[in-house]
């Protein structure tokens, strides 16, 4: 009898050992206090990080770089959805959707000292607009759109997708140069001659074009999506702030807060947040009064692949609120329009 029940202690142990998992610790943020804390979490559920990742950490400091490999390829998949709901002086409320997307890649085609050169693949464009119970849909993966009013739009953006550009970028996410519009604008313009006989107007729809899509536009787009982290690193829990023109004027200034959250299994998690101050401009004409009041608030997260530098995926939540109003002596009418939108990038990534 003590020989068997030696044998089921023994089996015990063994099963024990058997099941004890090993644990890996972490370092993050408790949402409670604030403070930096270090947990232990299961180990085959961290991610492996290189010895020397793109995002490391030296003397608690961590900083942003680039390690991306020749012959593989990097999606940035952008996608924003606006709701709009419109409420006039009487009450009546109007609701809008609209929803748009740009599907991207690069391709890493070869790195000579600390340069990456990039094939930049413009691969697809969706845009939707949904009121009043209609929705209509320009999808350079679908046919072209049967109304008169959508064809233009769903020709210019085939024309634009399925091009290349090319892209020299450092290892620290200094985008050198993007190269090889003019293909692309030639492309866009024999597209629209199908539906333009007018030489100015045809002119003018290539001439728009390239406001909107040229190098320091997407220079300008991929800085603000690729590199987050300042120069100078930052701590975890470390905060930083960025503003950039929200009008043409540059009266008005959006205001970004940066938190670097966490660094652990093989993501690195920053949150964000800020927009901007409620403002309220007034004009008088007689005994009319004319005011704008408009406020803009952000919150979310960003991830990045800590091995490799690259953006995982971006979530921002942004609400607009606009109350625009009319008095004169006791009688006031106004009317306010409120935006929630998401903004995100790579939004099937995890």
């Amino acid at each position: 009898m003590k020989n068997i029940a030696a044998l089921a202690l023994i089996s015990t142990i063994a099963l024990v050992s058997c099941n004890k998992k090993e644990t890996a610790k972490i370092t993050k943020v408790d949402p409670k206090t604030g403070k930096t804390i270090t947990v232990e979490v299961p180990a085959d559920s961290v991610a492996k990080v290189e010895e020397n990742p793109a995002i490391k950490d030296s003397a608690g400091i961590y900083t942003q770089t680039f390690k991306l490999e020749k012959g593989k390829t990097y999606p940035l998949t952008t996608y924003q959805r606006d709701t709009k709901t419109m409420t006039d002086p009487n009450g009546k409320t109007i609701n809008a959707t609209s929803e748009s997307t740009d599907e991207m890649s690069f391709m890493v085609n070869d790195i000579k000292g600390n340069v990456y050169d990039i094939t930049l693949n413009l691969i697809a464009k969706r845009n939707s607009q949904t009121a009043q119970g209609k929705t209509l849909v320009v999808d350079t993966k679908l046919p072209i759109p049967k109304e008169d009013d959508l064809k233009m739009i769903w020709n210019i953006n085939r024309a634009l997708t399925g091009n290349k550009l090319n892209m020299k970028m450092d290892t620290k996410g200094n985008v050198i140069s993007i190269t090889g519009f003019d293909a692309v604008y030639n492309k866009v313009a024999n597209s629209v001659g199908t539906l333009i006989k007018d030489k100015n107007q045809k002119e003018s729809v290539v001439a728009s074009l390239k406001e909107s899509f040229n190098e320091k536009v997407l220079k300008d787009q991929f800085t603000k999506n690729l590199t987050i982290i300042p120069k100078k690193g930052a701590k975890i829990g470390g905060k930083w702030s960025n503003s950039e023109n929200a009008d043409a004027q540059g009266r008005i200034k959006v205001t970004s807060n940066y938190t670097l959250k966490s660094a652990g299994n093989g993501v690195v998690e920053i949150s964000v947040s800020g927009g901007i101050p409620k403002k309220v401009e007034k004009q008088n004409q007689g005994d009319v009064t004319h005011s704008l009041s408009s406020e803009l608030a952000q919150n979310g997260t960003i991830k990045f692949d800590q091995n490799t530098g690259w953006i995982k995926n971006q979530n921002i939540s942004v609400k607009t609120t606009q109350i625009e109003s009319i008095s004169k002596g006791k009688e006031s009418q106004s009317m306010t329009s409120v935006s929630n939108s998401s903004v995100m990038v790579n939004p099937t990534a995890k």
